[in-house]
């Protein structure tokens, strides 16, 4: 499901920075992520809008394991919001811990993940990650959004 943003809206990867200061110039080739945390950003941000060129471009080819756009474009996930937890970058490696909330089939989950990159020619690309689990927030905990509203008052509703 892809989300419907312009780019004067603000990017969903959660920087504050409009879509067109932050990820859209990454997404169309015009300049490339000098971080891991803002490579990771940017290509949490192309899965919410159906970027999947990038995301391939962006992915090490020798962890692809025959990823395609065709297996990346067929999804129903809808994003609600991307939490930062840790971010360690060396001169040519990064890691960058991350949970990337979805909802599908009116469940919410996230991906939890220790992500890996590695910074080759003047650019860095994500290579594999390590999948851990994570709880739903408590109903009064702020909601994974963003919006500033309790979990409950939010996107616990999208489960009903």
């Amino acid at each position: 499901m892809t989300a419907q943003i312009t780019p004067a809206d603000l990017c969903p990867c959660g920087s504050q920075q409009a879509y067109q200061q932050c990820c859209l110039p990454l997404h169309v080739k015009q300049s490339v992520a000098q971080s891991p945390e803002q490579l990771m950003r940017s290509r949490y941000c192309a899965f919410v809008v159906a970027q999947f060129d990038y995301l391939l471009a962006t992915h090490h080819p020798d962890y692809r394991q025959g990823l395609t756009v065709e297996q990346l474009a067929h999804s129903n996930t809808h994003w609600l919001g991307l939490q930062v937890i840790n971010t360690k970058q060396l001169d040519t490696t990064g890691e960058v811990t991350f949970k990337a909330w979805y909802i599908e089939d009116k469940q919410i989950d996230a991906i939890y993940e220790q992500s890996s990159f590695v910074l080759q020619q003047g650019r860095w690309f994500y290579t594999e990650g390590k999948q851990m689990h994570t709880k739903l927030p408590e109903r009064n905990e702020p909601c994974i959004c963003h919006s500033g509203k309790k979990f409950k008052q939010c996107c616990a509703k999208l489960t009903h």
